[in-house]
């Protein structure tokens, strides 16, 4: 984590563009048939495990990541930046008593002078390119996209170079829990692994299958992996 906000700390000082990511095994087993999504991925300057399996994955394949750094938990240290630093923050996504909800909780804790803008998540293709130029024009130093995957991923590789913002990363439901419409699990079954669980208890139509299909497919993407460095196949 400190790591990570170090170097973002110092891209914004220097006015220099740094894109971020935050992976999980959904996004993983997406990226192998969306091409858009994974082109995304590689594109991204700073790619941070927010997924427990991402972390275990790199330890059994041998290239281990020293934590897990979520997309949740780096934005609410980044936001403590940019009230420290006088730094202004964009924030698009979500439904609009959502993203206001955030942005009024934030004004509350560190003053409105952080507050470069912000805008909810719903609009078409057609509206996208109109969405990055009032980005751009807000003059913002740091951008939160809180959209779903992968439009958000995809929004910010194709409009990066038009937003013209320091730094910029999507933080998926983040907005949600910060406004307290979603409960974050407990630090116990984080710390376990085990947020899948607390949110498919919480959106069990929406997140089962998403995370029994996707799940056994990330294990079998890992398998294969480790039989290939260790046999070669």
């Amino acid at each position: 984590m400190q790591e990570t906000v170090n170097i973002i700390g110092k891209a914004i000082s220097e006015q220099r563009a740094i894109h971020h990511m935050a992976i999980n095994a959904a996004k993983v087993v997406n990226a192998q048939y969306d091409q858009l999504l994974k082109a995304s991925i590689i594109n991204c300057d700073i790619i941070n495990a927010d997924g427990r399996a991402i972390v275990w994955a790199s330890r059994i394949l041998n290239r281990p990541l020293p934590e897990r750094v979520t997309g949740i938990d780096l934005m609410q240290e980044l936001v403590i930046m940019a009230a420290q630093n006088k730094y202004q923050i964009f924030f698009l996504g979500a439904m609009e008593e959502i993203v206001t909800k955030v942005v009024e909780i934030y004004t509350t804790k560190y003053g409105k002078e952080i507050i470069a803008g912000y805008r909810n998540g719903y609009f078409n293709h057609e509206e996208e390119q109109s969405v990055a130029q009032q980005i751009a024009n807000s003059n913002a130093s740091i951008l939160f996209v809180a959209m779903t995957s992968p439009k958000k991923e995809i929004f910010l590789n194709t409009y990066k170079n038009i937003v013209q913002v320091p730094f910029i990363m999507g933080v998926g439901g983040s907005f949600d829990v910060v406004a307290g419409f979603v409960k974050r699990a407990p630090k116990w079954m984080q710390d376990m692994g085990l947020e899948w669980f607390f949110r498919t208890i919480q959106e069990p139509r929406r997140m089962w299958k998403r995370y029994l299909f996707g799940n056994s497919i990330f294990i079998y993407l890992v398998i294969k992996e480790k039989l290939k460095q260790v046999f070669g196949i």
